[in-house]
Formats: structure tokens, C-alpha cells, sequence
């Protein structure tokens, strides 16, 4: 099950929280477990962390955010309130608020981005760190141009769920194979209007959002982080294996994590490969190992 927790983020901006757990009975003895706050992509919603949270919500006290923007959570206009700062206090707030620090942070895409900027500002808040497929080089005006590009290419509004499952799986240009797990990720941020299926957040938000880190290199925040932190990239997906490695020797603690078969939506797609490649870690942090069958 999941539950709905409100919070408080930058600038009073109200964030939604979703907590994983047990049924109730077993809510209160979790809640002296080690807390993983979980943060999605540009495009993402909290939603998307869900199989794994749950398959860790045993052992751990699990929490996904729909960061700023996103999800549930308000969608502020102001271009201003997409910055890097906001990003990283909402999630500081997530962990202070729900009593969950020292965290594990488990990012993907630009969540790993605000993961490992918040253990480089508040290290009291982060006991280990999880960099899901996010380079730490500058993308540069050329990637967003294209980021551009795609998202005033897509057939908004799609007529049904069908459509949108088959537009990202398999229509979308930068499709290169089918790909049905994709289409699922994408149709988990569409909900339906009058006239069709929409994403719900604001496509020309998210650009904005992205203006504020892509045209930096981000080395310099990874080299102040102290905690221990896994790179994790699927073979196919957008980080390459040499930047990886590089990210590794940057990190004061850094490890290394490949999965096989999988891409950028490696956690989504292939979740019990993920859990092979980064459960051990996140055991080794808190000293936590699961009992013997």
C-alpha cells in the first residue's frame, strides 16, 4: 500500500510524499527503520519507484517524492521556482519533516542530480547515496534543443491510454526497438481531460527545470560528497560506462553497479536486476542483512 504524505518544500511549495509500508499494524515498528527517500526524473512521478520501494518497504521505511512540478505536488509557474536550490531544499524538507534522516537517497535522471547535490550540502541528512543513470558532464545547448524538440513533437492530446502506450513504446523517433516497458513509464503521467491524455506536468516547466543544470558540469558536487554512493547505469542507457568509472574515482566512497539488458529506465523496466545490483549496497550502509530462508 502507499500513503499520502504531505510536506512543506521551498517557498511553501506543497509536495506530495508517498510512503510504502505494510498494512497498518506494522506501520509503527517500520518507522524505526532505516529511512530511503526515492527521487524520479524530469519526466518521472513518484509512482514509477513503486515496485521497489515495496520489495524494500520490509526492511527499510520507504518514501518516493513527486518532486516540485510533478505528480501530485503543486506546479508553481514561476520559472524561478525550478531551481536547482528549490530541488534540493524540497528534498532536505522530505527528510526532515518525515523524520527519515540520516536518509538513503536513491535517485534517477535528474533526481540523482538533486540526490547527490543535497548530500554535498547536508550531509547530516544522507547516509548513502544511489546515482541512477545521471552523467555528471555538461549536456550543453544542443541536448536541449532536442529536449526541445521531442517534447513539442509529442501527438498531445493522445485519444486513449492505447496511444500513449504505443506512441512511447514503439512511434516515438527515439524509440530504437519496441519497448513496452517505456510506453507503460509514460502513461503513468497522463491523466485523462475532455479531450484526451495529457501529461500532468507542464512540458515547457520541465524545460525550464532543465535550463538549470544542463549546461553545467556537476563534478565538483560529487567531490564533496562523503557518504558512501553507487553510479548505477543499464548497459543501454544514457550514462557511459568511462563517465561512470570517472564519477566512481571523483566520489571520496564511490562504487560502481552495471545492469545488464536495461536502460535508462532500468529501475522501472528490469526492477529485480536493479534490486541484485544495489540492495547489497544499501545493506552494507546500514548493516542490515535480510534473514536466511
Amino acid at each position: 500500500m502507499a500513503r499520502r504524505i504531505d510536506v512543506t518544500g521551498a517557498g511553501g511549495v506543497r509536495l506530495a510524499a508517498w510512503e510504502y509500508a505494510d498494512p497498518p499494524k506494522e506501520t509503527e515498528p517500520l518507522r524505526a527503520a532505516p529511512g530511503v527517500l526515492f527521487l524520479h526524473g524530469l519526466t518521472g512521478r513518484a509512482s514509477h519507484w513503486a515496485a521497489v520501494a515495496r520489495r524494500l518497504a520490509g526492511r527499510y521505511r520507504t518514501v518516493a517524492l513527486d518532486q516540485r512540478g510533478h505528480g501530485r505536488s503543486e506546479k508553481p509557474p514561476q520559472a524561478a521556482a525550478h531551481s536547482r536550490a528549490a530541488h534540493v531544499e524540497d528534498a532536505a524538507a522530505a527528510i526532515e519533516q518525515l523524520g527519515l534522516g540520516p536518509a538513503l537517497v536513491v535517485g534517477h535522471g535528474m533526481g540523482a542530480l538533486t540526490a547527490w547535490q543535497l548530500a554535498a550540502e547536508r550531509p547530516e541528512l544522507v547516509r548513502g547515496l544511489v546515482s541512477c543513470d545521471m552523467r555528471a558532464a555538461a549536456l550543453g545547448a544542443a541536448s536541449q534543443r532536442e529536449w526541445a524538440q521531442w517534447l513539442r513533437s509529442w501527438p498531445v492530446p493522445f485519444a486513449t491510454l492505447a496511444d500513449v502506450h504505443r506512441w512511447f513504446g514503439e512511434d516515438d523517433p527515439r524509440v530504437e526497438r519496441p519497448d513496452p516497458a517505456r510506453g507503460a513509464f509514460y502513461a503513468e503521467v497522463m491523466r485523462e481531460g475532455e479531450d484526451g491524455w495529457r501529461p500532468v506536468f507542464e512540458p515547457e516547466q520541465m524545460l525550464r527545470s532543465r535550463e538549470t543544470w544542463v549546461y553545467d558540469a556537476h563534478w565538483e558536487d560529487l567531490a564533496r560528497v562523503r557518504c558512501p554512493a553507487l553510479i548505477v547505469r543499464g548497459l543501454d542507457g544514457e550514462l557511459g560506462r568511462a563517465e561512470a568509472q570517472e564519477m566512481v574515482r571523483v566520489l571520496p566512497q564511490g562504487a560502481y553497479a552495471e545492469i545488464p539488458d536495461a536502460g535508462h529506465y532500468a529501475h522501472y523496466a528490469h526492477p529485480e536486476a536493479w534490486h541484485s545490483a544495489v540492495e547489497p549496497f544499501l545493506d552494507r550502509i546500514t548493516g542490515d542483512r535480510p534473514a536466511a530462508d
